[in-house]
């Protein structure tokens, strides 16, 4: 992991990032990410999301977000052939430093419920499972 850089995605990148999550996120249980959603995130917030990269190729992601209030953390994902080798505590630790750094105080992470190698990470950071709240959606 010695080549490893973890840094704001470029906005020349997010097609990038798009076909990385399609092989490194799970995806099934929703409608799949957009390149116009991505791109507005990143015109919102460049520096939310988070990649990790080792040779020029990206092999994790992290969304960072900040409201202002509290932060929100999505789209963690490693490369399968990447797993297990600390990319994503780095990611989450690099989220977190960039949350505390604009003052945040709180942050929570969505996790899928069907995800048992998910939890296992979040929960190795110190993040535990808030049984009393339930996600609502609504698409738009």
């Amino acid at each position: 992991m010695t080549d490893l850089e973890l840094r704001a995605a470029d906005a020349r990148e997010l097609g990038a990032v798009l076909a990385f999550w399609a092989t490194a996120a799970e995806n099934a249980s929703r409608p799949p990410d957009t390149p116009a959603a991505l791109a507005a995130l990143h015109l919102r917030d460049p520096d939310a999301l988070i990649v990790a990269v080792d040779r020029g190729r990206i092999v994790g992601t992290i969304i960072a977000g900040w409201d202002g209030w509290r932060c929100h953390l999505y789209r963690l994902a490693v490369h399968p052939e990447r797993r297990r080798a600390g990319i994503g505590r780095a990611l989450i630790d690099a989220a977190e430093s960039r949350i505390r750094a604009l003052g945040g105080t709180r942050i929570d992470a969505m996790v899928l419920d069907d995800n048992p190698r998910a939890h296992a990470i979040w929960a190795a950071r110190g993040y535990r499972r808030q049984d009393d709240w339930s996600r609502w959606i609504k698409p738009l």
